[in-house]
């Protein structure tokens, strides 16, 4: 997380709200799963950090 996130002391209903509940288009394919966020999102920057942190939580 940035040194100066406002996340670094959030409750986690707040974590939640801010990340997860953020609406998205999901597109089915025949081997992948694509997720269309939007362009505009207040939190962006936390979230594309959040979503390149994934893959390295499954290995």
């Amino acid at each position: 997380m940035p040194r100066r996130s406002s996340f670094a002391v959030a409750q986690f209903d707040t974590l939640r709200l801010r990340l997860i509940k953020i609406a998205a288009r999901v597109v089915e394919m025949k081997s992948q799963i694509r997720l269309h966020l939007p362009t505009s999102c207040p939190d962006q920057r936390i979230l594309r950090i959040v979503l390149d942190r994934i893959p390295r939580l499954a290995t």
